[in-house]
């Protein structure tokens, strides 16, 4: 499992990645995640919840409610144009940042 401060440092960047796909509901925010990452990531929702509701503060993400044949209606949530540009920069920081760590990690363990 990861250590949880990389995983909270991700948040945004996932969380955009995954609605800049299609809209999603919470729990599968969290179940996409664990899939894709083989269950190497696995966000609790008091890490999820939190990042969804800033997102929304700072208009990246919108929410509406849907109905359901079976159970309690459920939140989705969705990515807004703002997020989109926010993402697309977020996407280059992270490129630049993992470049970086590449050369500085290939780098210290040639010299260690």
């Amino acid at each position: 499992m990861l250590n949880r401060e990389l995983v909270k440092g991700s948040t945004v960047i996932l969380v955009l990645t995954l609605l800049n796909e299609r809209p999603m509901y919470g729990y599968e925010l969290v179940k996409e995640m664990e899939k894709r990452s083989g269950n190497e990531l696995q966000m609790k929702e008091g890490t999820l919840y939190p990042s969804l509701h800033k997102l929304e503060r700072q208009s990246y993400i919108s929410s509406y409610w849907e109905k359901q044949t079976k159970g309690p209606d459920r939140k989705y949530y969705r990515i807004t144009d703002e997020g989109k540009n926010i993402l697309a920069e977020r996407t280059k920081e992270w490129n630049l940042f993992s470049a970086l760590m590449d050369r500085m990690l290939k780098r210290g363990g040639q010299n260690g």
